[in-house]
């Protein structure tokens, strides 16, 4: 004679492989969570302690870690807003070294191609420009701004910053001081422009 299957005891055994089936998906999802977000804090912890990756700064200008705004130079002009800005502050004397690196500047603000109208490339100076520099200048795209003396005072040196939509000024390139450098000042301004668009949400 078979032997009758007790409905309760059936419900009951049903009832135990579901808690066994939602036990063994917590327990999956428990370690998926786990692999997710403790387990790539572990691997960073063993990188940095075992060397495993180049620790070198991979920015190429100098990041200005003191606050440092648009506001403090007095440069804040509304056709300045919302955008990234190349800001070069020329040497009062400007020489042929000096007009070439105005135009490599330039140059490397041209290469960003179809990120051009996200960036403004501002020039700092006084009058210092004869007619004929002055003409061509303005076949540029130069944004010529008067050196204020809070500007000066601010910024003794030549250099060229770079400022976010924001109006932080957030890194600094020196300028140069021979002509072998003025290519690599090209090269360094792309790349740090490049990367800092290809991340940025603004702007």
């Amino acid at each position: 004679m078979a032997k009758s299957i007790n409905p309760l005891d059936a419900s009951m055994t049903k009832t135990l492989s579901n808690q066994n089936n939602q036990t063994h998906k917590s327990r999956r999802s428990f370690l998926l969570l786990l692999s997710v977000f403790i387990l790539p804090v572990i691997l960073a912890k063993l990188a940095l302690e075992k060397e495993w990756l180049n620790t070198a700064v991979t920015n190429q200008g100098t990041l200005l870690t003191q606050p440092f705004t648009l506001n403090d130079l007095g440069l804040s002009d509304e056709g300045l807003n919302n955008q990234w800005l190349i800001i070069y502050r020329l040497p009062d004397i400007c020489n042929k070294l000096c007009l070439e690196s105005i135009e490599i500047v330039h140059n490397s603000y041209v290469v960003l191609g179809k990120d051009m109208p996200r960036v403004t490339p501002v020039l700092l100076t006084k009058n210092i420009f004869s007619a004929e520099q002055s003409k061509q200048l303005s076949k540029s795209q130069w944004q010529r701004v008067q050196l204020t003396p809070q500007m000066n005072h601010l910024l003794i040196t030549p250099q060229i910053l770079i400022a976010d939509p924001l109006g932080n000024i957030i890194l600094s390139h020196q300028h140069p001081e021979q002509a072998q450098q003025q290519a690599l000042l090209g090269k360094a301004i792309i790349a740090d422009m490049k990367k800092l668009l290809k991340y940025s949400k603004v702007g």
